[in-house]
């Protein structure tokens, strides 16, 4: 499998103090960073992306993984939560607002003997 996209985002719980939703908010908007037009273009199947999300908070046991994978709407996804993100704490009203960090992997199983990169002198092409 070759990694073939990196995306990562940020989410947060300002007042509900729930890691799940900070880690949804954080994988929306890394997913909304991007358009995967090359299964489109090169004739690739979404069904065969593996989709790694890793997601840091600072309390990852209280991520729902089944809940966050839900939100990647294509490909087979893989959910890890390390220890991370950011707890701002409110001691005036005893709250904490969440924030959690996502990085969106998008990897496919391709022959790379297939594929020729372009050399850099064709980069800048004049145009007409």
């Amino acid at each position: 499998m070759k990694r073939i996209i990196l995306e990562m985002g940020t989410g947060n719980d300002l007042y509900g103090e729930d890691y799940t939703k900070a880690a949804c908010r954080a994988v929306d908007d890394a997913i909304h960073h991007s358009s995967l037009t090359l299964f489109r273009s090169l004739g690739f199947d979404h069904a065969d992306m593996d989709v790694r999300v890793t997601i840091a908070v600072q309390q990852p046991k209280q991520v729902n993984t089944t809940v966050v994978a839900t939100k990647l709407p294509r490909g087979n996804p893989i959910v890890q939560v390390v220890q991370g993100g950011l707890d701002i704490f409110d001691d005036e009203h005893g709250t904490r607002s969440v924030i959690a960090t996502a990085a969106v992997e998008a990897y496919l199983d391709i022959d790379e003997t297939q594929w020729v990169s372009p050399s850099p002198k064709s980069w800048n092409r004049p145009t007409h």
